[in-house]
């Protein structure tokens, strides 16, 4: 018989079937530790996840917000880099007790927000995953609409749009088929989603590259958009655009460092799992952004106006062989990421609402089924409202919840946690009924601080009823919400340890 023993909790094995945990309601096996003989990931694993991930049309397209609204390449270039340098530390330090203890992100949560409490966190993160589900399901249906565009010849521009959807039957089409294509490797599970990882990080990066020396090669140089001034210091603009950037950049993967545990419980060690992720988030997306600005940058010279997505930008290429294989590309690139990024986590986020009736697979289908419904084209419409209401939106949401679990496990529980109480529904992780008081005030107290920003955002009231702190405090919402939450949840866990 295997067992996981941690600290002061054991757990066994549940395929050995003798463990009395196994018939506790908050309980399955895919929400299970993770036996040490399956921890087989390795930092070139962990490396390729990420640039699965990174390697995307929003990431190719990121920088457009941020120059759009007044930054220049470099500046926006530097908003990327800094923001995934940034994003990377909570990244570390929440997959630091997944790869010790084996345990997936809403088990995790019990410890600090209880073992009923957790759910609310973990939803917060699965509504979240829902959202972005249908907005990479969104660009990769438009990427093999506008394959079947060159292939059978018709034009894209003499679509009649659905009421109410406002998408042509060919668009919906290719969305439901690529929304299929995600189905079918939900249902397939974890392996064949670290296979598909480990496949497509090399030839995404390759095709990459290529799209880049194509557009340089075309437009002869690099293009106007390097050649734009700096304009937003003089008239000083810079560091409210930059700070709110900067969040937005945070926000991107505020997501993936909260709910990391899901995928650093299969590595090999710590050391795997630190240096396969500085390896591979920072570098890819500071890396496909700046092919993002390159390639926008020739479509000025090539084609006579800025082309930011790089569907358009291929659809142009001139030839129908070669655009259709750079857009099955973006494709494959859009499925790794969706898969990795947001079916697993939000999976098994539902399936700890109710572990003995909702499976991995059954909260990913929830997932796809709710992202469908969202409409995502929608969202996308408008770049600088993507990033400035959706990015930087949840990101208030989630900064708190990322400082109030880095708080309990490196501060007040240093790093030890009992396995077999984060699934006993009457351990030590019931707390108040199964909610954690503590944890639930420091995260109320901490979002409200950007309540009045992100209502200016979503346009419920006008700036002028707001005060200008803020609105500023809003463009910097993860961490304020996560230093906060942090600080507080270390002063009242002491005066309240049961509660």
């Amino acid at each position: 018989m295997s067992t996981e023993s941690r600290t002061s909790g054991t757990l066994t094995d549940p395929s050995a079937g003798s463990s009395v945990l196994t018939t506790s309601p908050l309980y399955n096996a895919d929400l299970a530790p993770v036996p040490a003989e399956r921890r087989t990931w390795t930092r070139w694993h962990i490396a390729a996840l990420w640039v699965g991930m990174a390697v995307c049309i929003p990431t190719y397209t990121i920088a457009s917000g941020l120059i759009a609204s007044g930054l220049n390449w470099w500046q926006a270039l530097l908003c990327v880099l800094l923001g995934n340098l940034i994003v990377l530390i909570p990244m570390t330090l929440n997959a630091h007790p997944g790869t010790a203890y084996g345990i997936p992100f809403p088990v995790l949560l019990r410890a600090s927000f209880g073992t009923l409490g957790a759910n609310l966190p973990a939803l917060m993160r699965a509504i979240v995953a829902c959202g972005w589900f249908g907005i990479q399901t969104w660009v990769g249906g438009a990427a093999i609409y506008s394959t079947a565009a060159i292939i059978f010849g018709f034009d894209p521009a003499t679509k009649i749009a659905l009421p109410v959807l406002g998408l042509s039957p060919g668009e919906f089409s290719c969305f439901l088929l690529f929304w299929a294509i995600n189905v079918y490797f939900i249902v397939r599970g974890m392996e064949s989603i670290k296979w598909l990882e480990t496949f497509s990080a090399p030839f995404l990066l390759l095709v990459g590259g290529a799209l880049m020396l194509w557009a340089y090669h075309a437009a002869h140089g690099f293009g106007p958009i390097f050649a734009q001034p700096d304009t937003l210091f003089a008239a000083g603009k810079f560091w409210p655009i930059f700070g709110g950037g900067l969040t937005a950049m945070v926000g991107f993967w505020a997501t993936l460092s909260l709910n990391i545990p899901d995928f650093s419980r299969f590595a090999r060690s710590q050391r795997d799992q630190i240096v396969g992720q500085a390896l591979g988030l920072p570098t890819t997306m500071t890396f496909y952004s700046f092919i993002g600005i390159v390639v926008t940058s020739a479509t000025l010279v090539i084609f006579g106006n800025a082309i930011w997505d790089p569907v358009v930008v291929i659809a142009k290429f001139g030839s129908k062989s070669l655009s259709a294989l750079a857009l099955l590309t973006l494709a494959v690139a859009t499925l790794s990421t969706n898969i990795a990024a947001n079916v697993v986590s939000s999976a098994n986020d539902f399936s700890n609402l109710a572990p003995r009736r909702i499976s991995f697979k059954l909260g990913g289908l929830l997932t796809a089924i709710i992202g469908l419904v969202m409409m995502p084209w929608k969202l996308m419409a408008d770049p600088t409202g993507y990033i400035f209401t959706w990015l930087i939106g949840y990101s208030a949401l989630l900064g708190p919840i990322a400082g109030i679990m880095i708080a309990d496990y490196f501060v007040v529980r240093r790093k030890q946690l009992d396995v077999a109480a984060l699934y006993d529904p009457h351990g030590a992780y019931r707390f108040t009924h199964g909610f954690s008081l503590v944890a639930l005030l420091a995260f109320l107290l901490a979002v409200l601080p950007s309540l009045p920003g992100f209502l200016v955002a979503v346009g419920a009231v006008a700036p002028t009823s707001v005060a200008p702190i803020f609105l500023n405090l809003y463009n910097i919402a993860w961490f304020v919400g996560f230093a906060l939450a942090f600080a507080v949840y270390l002063v009242l866990r002491p005066l309240a340890r049961r509660a």
